[in-house]
């Protein structure tokens, strides 16, 4: 089994409840380098699927954490697709999908939607019961500034496969749209974006802002006023528009297993200290457990609006992939 955590949290999520992560991508493969991904620049920047891990090596790694947490009596609401990387660059997703719901238990996809062009991907992303699809931008020019796409993508492509999508899906679609400041919260951005959304007819529609550290320096949120001025524009464009702009709290679950539960969760979602903190007191353990991580270099420590957050450190990457690395294929 690769290094890789498939199964990890559950974690609070603000739109989810509690989430039970599913880690189908080994880091960092992605068809984006977004300007502000929580997990540092893209590694490997691809849009060739293929499989990463096997669809049962999957399913039993859930089926394994599920049997953890039950016997912690924590909550699961969703079994959610959200790895280091773009869910949908896996070939195996469908049946991946069709494995995990034997849980009994909804699932989610939370993807950036660049390969909804291809009829493959739609299929498979119509077996889950709620889907997520990142729509930052629909001018090309802002598109490659704040997602850094892979060279290849064609955003026209992926916005009429998005429209496909929202006509055909019977679950629940979801969309997100991050705010940059400086670069996609212009009026005239975030009115295009609208108009696209007006399309797409999501059953919500969630306005965010980056909240913790991004890959790049300039990823940062804009201030309240434009983010207000940008809800204002997007209101009535769509039956459901939430905020995702604070903290989504403490109350992520533990397995008894500090260090492994820090290690899956930091993979994929960044925790603040005062989470960390709460997490370790769930288990037992002491500060040392991070220490030790961090002197180990499996974590590092990172601040962002005030606040210190610790994350996974991937292979090759660490504190060089939130400044110095440049990866192949970024679209800029």
């Amino acid at each position: 089994m690769s290094d890789t955590m498939i199964a990890f949290g559950p974690v609070p999520s603000r739109r989810l409840g509690h989430s039970l992560g599913i880690n189908n991508i080994q880091p960092k493969a992605c068809s984006y380098s977004c300007v502000y991904c929580q997990v540092g620049r893209t590694l490997r920047m691809q849009v060739e699927r293929k499989p990463f891990f096997g669809p049962e090596e999957i399913a039993a790694d859930v089926s394994d954490k599920l049997d953890k947490v039950r016997m912690r009596g924590e909550p699961v609401d969703y079994l959610t697709f959200v790895p280091d990387g773009e869910p949908t660059l896996d070939s195996n997703i469908g049946r991946e999908i069709e494995l995990v719901r034997r849980a009994g238990i909804k699932v989610a996809v939370i993807t950036n939607g660049s390969l909804t062009g291809r009829e493959d991907v739609r299929a498979e992303l119509m077996q889950a019961d709620w889907v997520s699809m990142k729509v930052d931008s629909v001018m090309e020019r802002t598109w490659r500034k704040v997602n850094r796409p892979h060279r290849s993508l064609q955003l026209a492509r992926m916005l009429d496969g998005m429209r496909q999508f929202a006509r055909d899906f019977r679950g629940t679609l979801a969309t997100e749209t991050m705010l940059v400041n400086g670069l996609n919260d212009t009026d005239e951005s975030v009115g295009a974006v609208g108009g696209f959304l007006a399309q797409l007819r999501p059953a919500v529609a969630y306005l965010a802002i980056p909240i913790r550290p991004p890959a790049e320096k300039h990823g940062q949120p804009p201030g309240e006023e434009i983010v207000n001025r940008a809800y204002q524009l997007l209101l009535g464009k769509v039956d459901r528009l939430e905020y995702l702009i604070g903290y989504e709290g403490n109350a992520f679950a533990s397995t008894g297993d500090a260090e492994d539960d820090l290690l899956s969760i930091t993979a994929v979602h960044p925790m603040r200290r005062d989470a960390v903190e709460n997490l370790l007191a769930k288990s037992g353990a002491e500060w040392q457990v991070v220490e030790g991580l961090i002197a180990r270099g499996e974590v590092i420590e990172v601040e962002h609006g005030g606040s210190k957050f610790y994350l996974r450190r991937f292979q090759g990457s660490g504190p060089a992939a939130f400044g110095r690395r440049r990866c192949p294929g970024n679209g800029d």
